[in-house]
């Protein structure tokens, strides 16, 4: 019997050896991920996509052409590109993938003017190569809001982990992973890391999809061979199917006109310009003030979870329609004066105390009969204590606060969150 067991093992082991030099073996068993065939649908119902482009209804849609083996391979042997772009089965397959999602393909074509020209700038800025910005379309279809089940996020898909080790700030408020412009920096530098280990991109783009170590141990199991096609069995099987749609993104971009594939009729978006945000905002209050579409909002400035810009802490960054960041920055205070109390509920700034002071609203219940309701948050400023913000509350002393934070060391750092008695 263990004779039987071993035998089957080695059998197997030769197959997938084989397979791996043979990929048109590997052809026959291919499928694309799971998450790419998903992230179609999601780019159809983008903002961008539902707002600027117009439905597809062109004469002769359904008519479309295929080349035959020596036209891809010439077709992708003539782009002007320094990754290398090689032809088989499996290229061929995915290529295919591409024509039959037609009118996904057509809203693709359509939406690239908005995001690759920023992409290229900072590729090149890294001194990357220009046609990595394909990378986005395998994984989000560009679709800046894209979010898998294992949770990456953003154009570029980042796990939270990945995100935080290259500068992408993620927390209750804020997601920079679905910050076209942060995300595509963090990604080059990504990028860059690992071409540094491997130096060949075909290794680079899938340890991108499926990390190092993964691309590391099929480099093992194949005795030390680093070239793709011969460590392709030993990959996890998204991965074998990531490089190749690489590769088709690449023809695809470039020869769509030769399958009869047109962009969809897309107006031009309005023109942006970035204004920098030093106080707390909601997009409830810019919607209102400035009479913006909230969507749009949400559209162009996707990082922001909650619809809640945190500017009280450091400045941030939004992005607004260029013939509205004048009257943005003539009515700042109106803005960020509206409605604070509808919308802030349950957090308090040092300039609500005040104001609600010289209302005369002061009186103060003992700390042992306050609620949890009755308490709202407080942001500590730098130099601030317990001692001086005791101060603001008539009634309370130091240790009082101190009791209503559950806390022996009165220790604060600028930027904390404490209770305070709601008044």
């Amino acid at each position: 019997m263990n004779r039987i067991i071993s035998l089957l093992s080695i059998f197997f082991i030769c197959l997938s050896v084989q397979a791996q030099d043979n990929p048109e073996m590997e052809a026959a068993a291919f499928s694309v991920p799971e998450e790419w065939d998903a992230n179609w649908d999601k780019l159809v119902n983008s903002w961008f996509v539902k707002h600027y482009t117009a439905k597809i209804n062109h004469e002769g849609y359904q008519n479309h052409k295929l080349a035959d083996d020596a036209t891809y391979s010439k077709r992708l042997s003539k782009l002007p590109n320094v990754i290398e772009l090689p032809y088989n089965n499996i290229v061929r397959k995915s290529i295919e993938q591409y024509i039959n999602r037609r009118p996904f393909v057509e809203y693709l074509l359509a939406i690239e003017p908005v995001y690759f020209p920023m992409i290229e700038e900072i590729l090149d800025k890294y001194g990357l190569p220009l046609e990595l910005k394909y990378l986005t379309i395998v994984e989000s279809a560009l679709n800046p809001t894209a979010r898998s089940r294992r949770g990456a996020s953003g154009l570029w898909q980042f796990m939270m982990a990945t995100g935080k080790s290259y500068g992408l700030e993620i927390n209750s408020l804020i997601d920079e992973r679905l910050d076209p412009v942060k995300s595509t920096v963090a990604a080059c530098r990504y990028l860059k890391d690992l071409y540094d280990i491997y130096g060949e991109w075909s290794l680079v783009i899938a340890a991108y999809n499926c990390g190092a170590g993964n691309v590391n141990k099929a480099i093992r199991r194949a005795n030390g061979k680093t070239d793709f096609w011969k460590i392709y069995g030993f990959l996890p099987r998204e991965t074998r199917a990531y490089v190749p749609l690489f590769i088709a993104a690449n023809y695809m971009m470039n020869y769509y006109a030769y399958h009869q594939l047109y962009p969809a009729q897309m107006e031009t978006p309005s023109a942006t310009d970035t204004v920098m945000i030093n106080q707390r905002m909601h997009f409830d209050q810019i919607s209102t003030i400035l009479n913006i579409d909230k969507e749009e909002l949400r559209a162009l400035n996707p990082q922001y979870k909650k619809d809640v810009i945190p500017g009280n802490g450091k400045p941030y960054v939004l992005k607004l329609p260029s013939q509205m960041a004048c009257a943005f920055a003539e009515k700042e205070n109106d803005i960020a004066n509206y409605n604070i109390e509808g919308l802030f509920t349950g957090h308090i700034t040092v300039e609500n105390v005040k104001q609600q002071m010289m209302k005369g609203k002061t009186s103060m219940k003992n700390e042992k009969q306050i609620a949890s309701n009755e308490t709202v948050q407080y942001k500590v400023l730098a130099g601030e204590s317990y001692y001086t913000i005791a101060k603001k509350f008539p009634g309370y002393d130091p240790t009082d606060l101190m009791r209503l934070n559950n806390t022996r060391s009165s220790a604060l750092r600028k930027g904390q969150y404490i209770r305070v008695p709601k008044i």
